[in-house]
């Protein structure tokens, strides 16, 4: 039981500071508006380091679908708790992104853009190639999957908790280089959990959820580009 509850505390804390800081530097009358891309890319990476350090030893701290299936496939994790872990890391995400609105409640109140809006919970594509936007999530998730896995090669790296930090760089890495194409999901939970919770409250001006995107893009691409990134791993004789 308690894997499970903490891959779903975990992932709600991920988005709760993953969605907050988008929120928080988009939404009208934010003490933060246009704080920039910058910002957000950390944010977002110290967002998935802190669960990691809370949740590590109890659950892997997956707080990723994508990443939960590349490992059970690589067979360093069961494969009977993978729907289990999924299904956590989902609602995780939904609850992370109702506790966002409900902060930024009178920010949302204060901001019309839809887009801006939907931002805040989901990713979206700078520019709308479904085909190359598929594309940047499997290599986004590729690159962060094939990464965790090479942390198995350095010693001790576990031990000290060296592990955690080297997850933040990865992300941090990833969102600089290659976030500015469709917002890096690269993970299923992060986009889908959140964007159910855009599609079900009652968030004034909200417009549509983009299903069309979403049921595509960030959740298929990022168990693409993990379990492609399973299949270089292990045929490299290292």
């Amino acid at each position: 039981m308690l894997p499970y509850l903490a891959e779903f505390i975990g992932t709600a804390m991920l988005i709760i500071l993953g969605d907050g800081v988008c929120a928080n530097v988009n939404l009208n009358k934010s003490g933060m508006k246009g704080a920039g891309a910058i910002q957000v890319t950390m944010a977002w990476a110290f967002a998935v380091l802190v669960p990691a350090f809370t949740f590590g030893a109890a659950s892997g701290a997956h707080f990723n679908p994508a990443l939960t299936i590349a490992l059970a496939a690589a067979g360093s994790f069961p494969w009977s708790r993978v729907f289990g872990y999924i299904v956590a890391q989902i609602c995780g995400g939904f609850l992370g992104g109702c506790i966002v609105y409900l902060l930024f409640k009178d920010h949302f109140d204060a901001t019309e853009d839809s887009k801006t809006i939907l931002g805040c919970f989901s990713t979206s594509p700078s520019i709308r190639n479904i085909p190359r936007n598929f594309f940047s999530e499997v290599v986004g998730t590729f690159i962060l999957v094939f990464a965790i896995m090479g942390i198995g090669n350095v010693n001790g790296a576990s031990d000290v908790g060296l592990n955690n930090l080297l997850v933040f760089s990865i992300i941090a890495s990833v969102g600089m280089s290659l976030g500015g194409l469709t917002g890096y999901a690269i993970n299923p939970a992060r986009d889908l959990g959140p964007r159910i919770a855009h599609a079900v409250l009652p968030i004034k001006n909200k417009g549509t959820s983009d299903w069309s995107y979403g049921l595509v893009v960030p959740t298929f691409g990022p168990i693409v580009g993990g379990l492609l990134a399973v299949l270089l791993f292990k045929a490299i004789p290292w």
